[in-house]
């Protein structure tokens, strides 16, 4: 068998690897039109960082994974065929702000197309909305040929900085397709080659629409933790609660559970804000006002947490911090991946340099896409490697990227190089705030009492 994956990023190369690694009688083959990402898929330097995914990549690259430009070639080769595409948020036109953008889908699709000579399985990896496989269908059934194509939709659920282990032992494999004869055999197929490592009882098998709804309901309704606990975080600093002790608490009603429910800056990421975004204008779509307002209020609360915590800055530091020089460490959406697609430091420093703050931004892996992030600020943004050079010389701290390393920092050294009175403001609520303290810091985290000596 040879499988041929469209889109060498976040989702198509760590998982193609693991298929590659768990299957080696199946050829798999990357395809991107970007040269320099398929360069350095084949480099020792990949093109994302994510723990465990080199050895991964190393161990089948050149035995039965390859990473190619020759997009035409690998559609024609292909038996089963993974469209991994972007499918970013549209920004303009019907739907702009909310609806997916799919022109990237529809020209992939018209590619498999027009260089297919003979029935091929088409696998729907990218996030999509609901009925997009019967626009890919109609695409692929307009040919003149007697080629058959089967769609079938097969989300993602990795978590970024544990995709490999959510590779290699998924909680489920959801795969849709239709109630056809051909529809079912075309689900076996991929079924098989999931079977080669995950227990069958772990593989879903569902309807197509179903499928794509569930990877959008998931998002959904896992952002929507995040957003219900940091609405509790507000209103714990109000009136002197502690989050983590409310979170904890509910966490252990077994119906609710403890995931997603440590309150911080708020969610980043490619998926969560994209997806609930789509889901609100589906329900526009079919008329549905209140559950499109419901979803919104989501993501307005999300939005709300990153101007909040900006705020309190503002207020504990005097109500000014122009010209104070704020040191940002973690630029990433979370630790363990130099992504910062949606990230919440995005948004942090443009409303820190609005207020004329002198930002320096420190993370071990995100330094890169944090300057194409802010490419427009960059005369008012300073970017740091080492932590403590970034932290010396400042007025506050801002933790936004729960990293080891910023746990484990010497905080005395930092304190002792710091511009007095010293802040620290813990968007992630993953520091010793009593030690930090006891050290001379005013601390503040989120959802909880500040520790000021002020």
């Amino acid at each position: 068998m040879k499988l041929t994956c469209i889109g060498a990023g976040y989702v198509g190369g760590p998982t193609m690897a693991m298929i590659a690694k768990k299957c080696p009688d199946i050829t798999v083959t990357v395809v991107d039109i970007n040269a320099e990402r398929i360069a350095a898929w084949q480099s020792d330097l990949l093109p994302i960082y994510e723990p465990g995914l080199k050895e991964v990549v190393e161990e089948a690259r050149g035995r039965n994974l390859f990473f190619s430009t020759d997009v035409d070639t690998a559609i024609a080769e292909a038996d089963i065929i993974f469209v991994c595409v972007n499918t970013p948020t549209k920004t303009f036109g019907h739907g702009a702000g909310k609806a997916s953008d799919l022109q990237y889908l529809e020209k992939t699709a018209r590619q498999i197309l027009a260089n297919s000579t003979s029935d091929k399985i088409i696998v729907e990896k990218s996030t999509l909305p609901v009925r997009t496989a019967a626009a890919m269908q109609r695409i692929l059934d307009s040919g003149t040929s007697n080629i058959h194509f089967d769609v079938l939709s097969n989300p993602e659920f990795l978590a970024e900085g544990t995709a490999i282990a959510d590779l290699e032992a998924p909680d489920r494999v959801l795969i849709g397709g239709h109630e056809t004869e051909r529809g079912q055999k075309a689900m076996e197929a991929l079924v098989n080659v999931y079977a080669h490592w995950v227990p069958r009882e772990n593989i879903l098998t569902t309807n197509v629409w179903s499928s794509e709804l569930s990877k959008l309901a998931a998002n959904a309704f896992l952002a929507q933790r995040v957003s219900s606990i940091n609405s509790i975080s507000a209103l714990c600093e109000a009136t002197e609660a502690d989050v983590t002790e409310v979170a904890r608490a509910i966490g252990k009603d077994s119906r609710i559970g403890p995931k997603f429910l440590n309150a911080s800056v708020g969610f980043g990421g490619s998926c969560f804000k994209k997806d609930i975004l789509n889901l609100v204008y589906l329900c526009e779509t079919y008329g549905l006002t209140q559950p499109a307002a419901y979803w919104q209020q989501v993501v307005n609360m999300n939005d709300y947490q990153q101007e909040r915590f900006v705020g309190t800055m503002i207020k504990e530091m005097f109500n000014t911090i122009a010209g104070k020089r704020i040191a940002l460490c973690g630029f990433a959406f979370k630790a363990d991946t130099g992504d910062t697609r949606e990230s919440p430091a995005i948004s942090i420093v443009r409303q820190l340099v609005a207020e004329r703050a002198d930002v320096v931004i420190t993370d071990p892996k995100a330094l890169n896409n944090a300057k194409t992030d802010l490419s427009d600020i960059l005369d008012y943004v300073t970017f740091e490697e080492d932590p403590y050079k970034a932290i010396d010389g400042a007025h506050a701290v801002g933790v936004l990227t729960d990293w080891e390393c910023y746990k484990t920092l010497d905080y005395k050294k930092a304190f002792d190089s710091m511009t007095k009175p010293a802040f620290i403001f813990d968007g992630r609520n993953c520091l010793d705030h009593q030690a930090l303290y006891e050290l001379g810091f005013n601390v503040y985290g989120v959802g909880k009492s500040p520790l000021s000596h002020i």
